[in-house]
């Protein structure tokens, strides 16, 4: 019986060492990670569709000229397949989100909008896909940001938010699962809570005449409701279908009930889907938000959801239609990267590690 406690002892040393040096590459990811919000290793790179040649541009914490009623960013990572699968002719080029703005923008002239493309260094035709609908659609109503190499979904809508002109900014990703006029949902929620705002502050002063851009509100679209009606095959995650049948759907419900408990212990309470790419922002709410986040793959979400709590935000929980798109990029081999990334954010906000500017 010897070696069997020998092995034991063995056992439980290796995963204790294991295990306090998983906590210490925590700590010092965390500490380095301290000033990571400035982003300034991801320079954004803006390019003239017809010369090719750099341009500048004014980034949202400073006062632009001309304001777009709507902005609508577009994360994008070797997203070209999505654009084709989404021609529902040949004549279509694959942009509905473009057909909607044009006719919501011709039935109300005071609606204004812009679409940012983000292209996070992708290594298909996106960019040139892009650069089409810029010159097809003008620089004025679609611009293209390049990050020159894949930094991840989170750099990618730090950059576009931090760029755009829009009075709402709205996040939604290229593969079409959320259908954009879903947006309205979105947009009557925050003006219902700007409204709220406003009547509070008519007993105040300067309260009641505040735009709708500089009250701070956020709107996350949800597929909580798919789960609950049993109308979806996946939720949480898209793209973490691993199986087919019933051994599928088995892993799919046991991973997004975990996922939500981590999620609550990281970002505490309140948000049912922190995951669905279609959230909506006034100017003021991105302003705070996106200058202060540090995550910059998956998990940016949650730390949204946790910055937004750190400055009262009010965030809406609105539910959205949404349909699985095969090919989406979130898959189990990132869950221990989520993980990772959470651990980081908790131990960095909670020890005082990570300062949020205000």
């Amino acid at each position: 019986m010897g070696w069997a406690w020998t092995i034991v002892e063995f056992t439980f040393l290796l995963a204790l060492l294991v295990a306090l040096g998983l906590l210490a590459a925590i700590a010092f990811e965390t500490f380095r990670r301290r000033f990571n919000h400035a982003h300034l290793e991801a320079h954004p790179i803006f390019e003239d569709p017809n010369s090719l040649k750099q341009t500048n541009q004014q980034t949202v914490g400073l006062a632009c000229e001309m304001l777009a009623s709507a902005t609508n960013l577009l994360p994008s990572y070797n997203c070209l397949c999505f654009i084709v699968q989404s021609k529902s002719s040949d004549e279509d080029d694959g942009f509905p989100h473009l057909s909607y703005l044009q006719q919501r923008a011709a039935k109300h002239q005071s609606f204004s909008y812009e679409v940012i493309i983000v292209d996070d260094g992708s290594a298909d035709e996106t960019k040139r896909v892009a650069f089409n609908f810029v010159r097809k659609y003008s620089v004025d109503k679609v611009r293209v940001i390049l990050l020159g190499r894949n930094y991840g979904k989170g750099e990618a809508i730090r950059k576009g938010m931090l760029h755009s002109r829009g009075e709402l900014l709205l996040m939604l990703d290229a593969d079409g699962a959320t259908k954009v006029d879903d947006l309205e949902k979105l947009e009557n929620e925050i003006l219902a809570v700007a409204n709220k705002e406003r009547h509070f502050g008519d007993s105040g002063s300067s309260g009641s005449s505040l735009p709708m851009s500089d009250i701070p509100v956020v709107a996350f679209g949800s597929r909580a409701h798919l789960e609950e009606k049993a109308l979806a095959t996946a939720h949480g995650l898209r793209g973490c279908y691993s199986g087919k049948g019933e051994l599928g759907t088995v892993w799919l419900g046991a991973w997004s009930q975990g996922f939500h408990i981590v999620v609550l212990l990281a970002a505490g309470p309140g948000i049912r889907d922190t995951q669905c790419g279609f959230k909506m922002f006034t100017r003021a709410a991105a302003r705070k938000l996106f200058t202060n986040i540090r995550l910059k793959r998956w998990c940016f979400d949650v730390e949204l959801v946790y910055l937004c709590k750190w400055f009262r935000i009010p965030i809406k929980e609105i539910s959205v239609k949404w349909s699985e798109i095969p090919g989406s990029k979130v898959n189990p081999l990132s869950i221990p990267n989520m993980l990772w990334e959470m651990a980081l954010m908790s131990l960095g906000y909670r020890a005082g590690i990570w300062k949020v500017s205000s």
